[in-house]
């Protein structure tokens, strides 16, 4: 009998973790609070994304190191202070990580969080500095500042 096949990239690792936050997802879709916002799956659809992006250990939950990796990623490296500060601020001083819950919280609430923040930033500098491709122009010495 031949071994099953895993697939490369944590595919069987993400399957279960992807299928919670669907099921998490289907709870803020049914819930009356969320029912005025505009596009609603769509965001729900792109926080997941972001989420599984950052669960870098695929438990679930963003803890003090990937929030430290994704905001070097974004090019904002903080200190383990601020970091805590902003997984507090997030998760209202109960845990040391981020639960899928307090993240799409933060991201549908009102009130502006660090965290909303920054994800909005980098969405909206994705948007409009599209990365360029191909060799870099030339320059001469009259271009130089």
């Amino acid at each position: 009998m031949a071994a099953p096949r895993r697939p490369s990239g944590g595919g069987l690792r993400r399957a279960p973790q992807d299928g919670r936050l669907e099921e998490i997802n289907k709870e803020f879709l049914c819930d009356p609070k969320f029912s005025d916002e505009e596009d609603l799956e769509e965001k729900l659809a792109a926080f997941k994304e972001k989420y599984m992006e950052f669960d870098l250990n695929n438990q679930g939950e963003i803890d003090l190191m990937s929030v430290k990796r994704m905001m070097e990623k974004l090019g904002a490296p903080k200190t383990h202070l601020e970091l805590k500060k902003m997984i507090s601020e997030v998760t209202g001083g109960v845990s040391d990580t981020i639960s899928y819950q307090d993240f799409v919280n933060v991201m549908l609430g009102k009130r502006s969080a660090v965290l909303k923040l920054v994800m909005m930033f980098e969405g909206k500098a994705n948007e409009s500095n599209p990365k360029p491709s191909g060799p870099p122009p030339e320059r001469d010495i009259a271009s130089l500042p």
